[in-house]
């Protein structure tokens, strides 16, 4: 056991000489802007990866939905596979892979095969929510047999077909078999932090858009936390917006797109990501107001002196082993400008 959490740690967090600093990831949903095209939003992706790379960023997380005219990432294997192979040094993974919509056999081979490409940079973080509609996921799955009640069950059986295959197995995953792909458990709730525990497996709550039931799920995860072959203790990495530029004014019209996108997701109006509309807050009603400052609580949005003081008091707060950060801005040199921003005020 000691070899496998030796090399989990490695994966889990980078070796930095000297320092005691929370590592920080990214989160890229691959937003297709208003007036672009997927093309354009998966380029900007591999740009976007390129610098992450540079920066020091820890590792880049890609998420699977579908039917979402404003999200390029659906085929999220694939997407991974590019960024990986645009980039040298830093992890990159799915934050996650809606398990229910696949059999299990299939992921372990997909990412069986990019770990085999990218020996120990590729990570698996797993989600049951569906990531889509219910039409859509019954094309997905082309039934709704696929309950989300067996998802403890399909990441036992993840697991297995990871596991160096037996003398005379019959059914293998080839690539996949005896592969050291970390695995992870994705939740907004206690049902993912119960179970990432249970199984002994690091846990990344999304605190960027679903934060209520942060402080309790941290707390139920670190308390009941059973070692594994994988992990010897609890690693937690929770979600968090930043939306960083030279002044505050700039960046709370930057912040604008992901409003307008909460309140379209809120009331049925899919589309592609919207460009900034200053004053856009201001024009809501109260009740929406209060949507959107409950569920983008967990954010940074400011100068790079804001964004440090809200950095620093999120992290002395809940204390997390790592933070994966969503940065969900219009303009691509806007959004990498916020990275480096980030990048800066961290001490990356």
């Amino acid at each position: 056991m000691a070899g496998q959490i030796g090399a989990w740690e490695v994966a889990a967090a980078p070796h930095i000489a000297g320092m005691n600093r929370t590592p920080i990831s990214i989160l890229d949903l691959a937003p297709v802007p208003e007036g672009s095209d997927v093309g354009a939003s998966l380029r900007n992706t591999l740009d976007l990866a390129r610098h992450a790379d540079r920066l020091g960023f820890n590792r880049y997380w890609l998420a699977e939905h579908h039917n979402m005219p404003g999200i390029a990432s659906a085929a999220t294997s694939v997407v991974i596979g590019q960024v990986a192979a645009a980039t040298s040094r830093i992890r990159v993974g799915a934050g996650g892979i809606m398990l229910p919509n696949h059999a299990p056999l299939q992921i372990a081979e997909q990412f069986g095969t990019l770990n085999a490409l990218y020996p120990g940079r590729i990570d698996l973080g797993l989600g049951r929510a569906p990531g889509t509609d219910m039409a859509t996921a019954r094309a997905l799955r082309r039934t709704l047999n696929s309950d989300v009640d067996s998802f403890p069950q399909d990441v036992l059986e993840l697991q297995a077909w990871f596991q160096p295959a037996e003398e005379g197995q019959r059914l293998r995953a080839v690539p996949g078999e005896g592969q050291n792909v970390p695995l992870w458990i994705l939740g907004s709730s206690l049902y993912g932090a119960q179970l990432a525990a249970q199984l002994g497996l690091p846990y990344a709550f999304a605190s960027h858009f679903a934060p209520g039931d942060l402080v309790n799920a941290i707390r139920v995860y670190r308390e009941t936390f059973r070692p594994s072959g994988q992990l010897d203790k609890p690693y937690v990495m929770l979600g968090y917006n930043v939306i960083a530029a030279p002044t505050d004014d700039e960046a709370h019209v930057l912040a604008t797109s992901i409003q307008q996108a909460f309140v379209n997701l809120r009331t049925g109006r899919f589309g592609k990501f919207p460009a900034p509309q200053p004053g856009y807050f201001e024009s809501l009603d109260s009740s929406a107001q209060a949507m959107l400052d409950q569920a983008l609580a967990c954010s940074a949005v400011g100068s790079p002196e804001t964004v440090k003081t809200r950095l620093d008091a999120f992290i002395a707060e809940h204390q997390p082993d790592e933070l994966v950060v969503a940065s969900q801005i219009w303009d691509h040199a806007a959004r990498v400008r916020s990275y480096e921003i980030l990048a800066e005020v961290a001490g990356l």
